[in-house]
């Protein structure tokens, strides 16, 4: 049986992900049907807290979704945040860098996306994609990823410092798990658009990116911002993992409703 808690990576811990089941479905509360019917509530409770944190407005959360192509980061945010207001939340997507971005250090476009008091903002993949990829494809060297992880340690801790809630998922999928995906990919019509034929040649460094996701995983999984390993082979398994952490955070909170100053005023 493995709890929520088995799933965050404690800061100092030495990370091998074959060390996390990623088709495990004991996290979950009971089977698919179970889990959904939980996940339904997650999804309503996690709506009625999100008014509230807006209507608190005295922090923010940042929600860093990570993870193999597949793994579910755009159903992770459709499936989990269907429920909320688009009033203070946001899903901001980090693809190749702009000419704009290359110009400055590689935290630069990632500080512009955090999320201001009272704001959710998820990050479909982030700033460490400047220590994945690059690393994966000999862009940078070992001296110069190692000088990254420093510094995001760095600007995720200011972050904390001024109130903003850092949430870290890595969505881990097997590559059996990967490859159905891609085939469904490209057998359906309605998701042929998803693919790549690069995603073929990403597929090949599988190990690479394993190697690269425990080196990062281990880096930056700090007590103010630690990672959360989330079993995604099964999407019902991931989803409620995700809704259940943010619900779980959000009402660990001292949060309450504004009271307005009504002094004198009559409604007519």
């Amino acid at each position: 049986m493995t709890s929520l808690g088995d799933l965050q990576v404690h800061a100092g811990k030495h990370v091998s992900l074959d060390d996390f089941d990623p088709a495990d479905e004991s996290v979950a509360p009971g089977d698919k049907a179970e889990t959904g019917e939980k996940l339904e509530k997650l999804e309503q409770r996690l709506g009625e807290l999100q008014e509230l944190f807006f209507a608190d407005h005295t922090r923010a959360m940042l929600v860093v979704l990570q993870g193999m192509d597949t793994s579910g980061k755009d159903g992770t945010v459709r499936h989990v945040m269907h429920g909320v207001s688009p009033l203070g939340v946001r899903a901001v997507p980090f693809k190749k860098p702009t000419p704009i971005e290359q110009d400055h250090d590689f935290l630069w476009r990632a500080h512009l996306q955090t999320p201001g008091k009272g704001e959710i903002v998820f990050f479909n993949r982030s700033h460490y994609e400047d220590v994945l990829i690059v690393r994966v494809h000999n862009w940078i060297d070992a001296d110069e990823c190692k000088r990254r992880y420093e510094q995001i340690n760095r600007f995720e801790r200011i972050l904390v410092d001024n109130g903003t809630l850092v949430l870290k998922f890595f969505l881990h999928i097997s590559k059996e798990e990967q490859g159905k995906r891609l085939r469904a990919r490209v057998d359906d019509p309605t998701k042929r658009w998803k693919f790549q034929l690069g995603d073929l040649d990403e597929r090949k460094l599988w190990d690479e990116y394993q190697e690269a996701y425990e080196s990062a995983i281990e880096k930056t999984s700090t007590k103010y911002a630690p990672w959360i390993v989330v079993p995604s082979d099964h999407k019902w398994v991931r989803n409620y993992v995700v809704a259940k952490t943010l619900v779980d955070t959000l009402k660990s909170l001292d949060m309450k409703y504004p009271d307005p100053d009504l002094k004198g005023v009559t409604v007519q």
